[in-house]
């Protein structure tokens, strides 16, 4: 008998060894992939394709990930009809257009800005914040300092259109999210050039008629957007709460390290909300991602959640997988 319990155990640490060593590989694997020569762009909803299309002129033009990326989002900031990104967006119950956004690039770099008013493009405060302070995060009038400081221009961000949304809820002050209307509140960019390099970048106006002084997942490194560029990067669109207690996109990416596709670890990432929320008739979740390979993948909690992928000279709006069906 004693015999027979040592085999066993030898044969059960054996097993584990095994096991072990293959989840090394994998993940050693994941981290020494080689990087894709082709450039590749990813971002999310429809207003993700002319985003896309100014990313694209850099990533083709032998340009950097993250210039890209800045470029891009920058498209939807500016658009007076997104309603869910920068100027025209949605104010909060106040009336008053707040702003966060995030930039990361390849050396691990990070900025990022949060309840930020009157700035039209915030990604560019952030990629400022990254390149020229010692910090990661300002936050609502110091980042407006900053941006006035650095050259920015205040404006008034609420649009007729927005203003009279506002004033329509404000009849009754019901705030009630909807699935893939005011949950879309986001466009999230993913890029990879031509040198194999990777950035991310995310930016909003939150989440229509929110309690004044709330943030989301957008502006914080490692729930709306994260890249390593060793693994790839992944970025986040939709219930803001929700990503922040997942840390989702740096969940994605460590899933990618360890050998997961980007769309396994997309995949996995929104189980871990289902796990933790199993009422999420109004919650959307979508998320997005890229290894260093510039395979690319995509899933959701409800359907509705589509992205643009530019990539081989073609810009296409995708309709994501999702956890529920239609």
């Amino acid at each position: 008998m004693t015999n027979m319990l040592n085999r066993r155990q030898f044969l059960q640490k054996g097993a584990a060894a095994s096991l072990a060593t293959t989840v090394l590989f994998k993940g050693a694997q994941a981290m020494s992939a080689p990087a894709a020569k082709k450039p590749v762009a990813i971002s999310t909803w429809s207003h993700g394709i002319p985003a896309n299309e100014a990313a694209w002129k850099v990533l083709k033009a032998g340009g950097t990930a993250l210039d890209a990326v800045e470029q891009g989002v920058r498209v939807p900031e500016a658009d007076p009809k997104e309603m869910s990104v920068g100027y025209g967006g949605r104010p909060d119950r106040d009336g008053h257009v707040t702003l966060d956004a995030c930039i990361m690039d390849d050396k691990g770099n990070a900025g990022s800005v949060c309840f930020l008013e009157h700035i039209k493009h915030p990604i560019s405060v952030a990629r400022l914040v990254m390149e020229k302070t010692p910090h990661v995060m300002l936050a609502g009038e110091g980042a407006l300092q900053f941006a006035l400081e650095n050259g920015f221009e205040k404006e008034d961000l609420l649009t007729d259109e927005a203003r009279r949304q506002w004033e329509d809820w404000k009849t009754k002050a019901d705030y009630h999210p909807e699935v893939n209307i005011e949950n879309h509140d986001t466009i999230s960019m993913l890029a990879l050039d031509v040198h194999g390099n990777l950035s991310g970048a995310c930016t909003t106006s939150g989440m229509a008629y929110k309690l004044h002084g709330r943030v989301g997942d957008s502006p914080i490194i490692g729930a709306g957007m994260f890249c390593d560029n060793e693994v790839g990067g992944a970025a986040a669109t939709g219930h803001g709460e929700w990503v922040m207690r997942t840390l989702g996109s740096f969940l994605v990416v460590e899933l990618m390290r360890q050998g997961r596709s980007p769309q396994a670890a997309c995949e996995e990432a929104v189980m871990r909300i289902v796990k933790l929320q199993p009422n999420f008739d109004e919650v959307q979740i979508g998320y997005i991602a890229i290894n260093k390979a510039g395979e690319t993948g995509a899933y959701c909690l409800h359907p509705g959640f589509n992205y643009a992928l530019y990539e081989d000279d073609k810009n296409v709006l995708i309709d994501a997988e999702s956890y529920l069906k239609k």
